[in-house]
């Protein structure tokens, strides 16, 4: 009865969400559907489709809520960061979020996701706006859009080869090792993406 009074004062799609996020933690995305997710929210299997029009706008809004907690996670690992230290922190940080979510990181990434949701799309734009930030204060005068993206790149690439097990992810020390140095690898050849140096 709780639940039906829930869903009354407006909360399906919050318990929807919960839901799908509580399945992914389980068994990955094979066994989330709006089925499933009706189930676990204890409503009638049409319920969820007030909210979400198909499975893949149900991973978008999932996708977007993962990527709100990684822009918060990554702001609290360091809020402005503008050395390459603070930069290799805040790549650590990113790590350890897909190494402490794996499902919802996958969901995020790997997931097909609705293109046409405006939610996932300014929370992908948020992080990605958020990554040129710290590349310009870190990096003054290089290509802050070509070096961002090589950046989130690089960082996200160590994310999945810690996932995948390609990289040695058995403890907290080993990631941030292996991270910061990969950091530090690419700031020591940022200088030669800087127009002013090449003149």
């Amino acid at each position: 009865m709780a639940r039906t009074n829930a869903y009354h004062h407006g909360d399906l799609r919050a318990a929807c969400l919960r839901a799908a996020r509580e399945l992914l933690e389980e068994d990955g995305g094979a066994g989330l559907s709006l089925r499933a997710v009706a189930r676990r929210a204890g409503v009638s299997a049409t319920a969820p489709y007030r909210h979400y029009a198909d499975r893949e706008a149900l991973v978008s809004a999932v996708a977007a809520e993962g990527y709100r907690e990684l822009a918060e996670h990554l702001a609290q690992a360091h809020p402005a960061p503008s050395t390459p230290d603070e930069l290799a922190a805040v790549a650590v940080a990113y790590v350890r979020f897909a190494l402490d979510h794996p499902a919802l990181f996958r969901a995020m990434f790997a997931e097909p996701c609705d293109p046409t949701s405006e939610e996932r799309v300014a929370a992908t734009n948020a992080i990605h706006e958020y990554v040129r930030s710290v590349v310009r204060t870190t990096f003054p005068g290089a290509d802050a859009e070509a070096l961002s993206t090589t950046v989130w790149a690089l960082v996200h690439g160590l994310a999945f080869l810690h996932l995948d097990g390609k990289l040695d992810a058995s403890t907290p020390e080993a990631v941030t090792t292996q991270v910061t140095t990969a950091v530090h690898a690419l700031s020591d050849t940022a200088p030669a993406l800087d127009p002013e140096t090449r003149r």
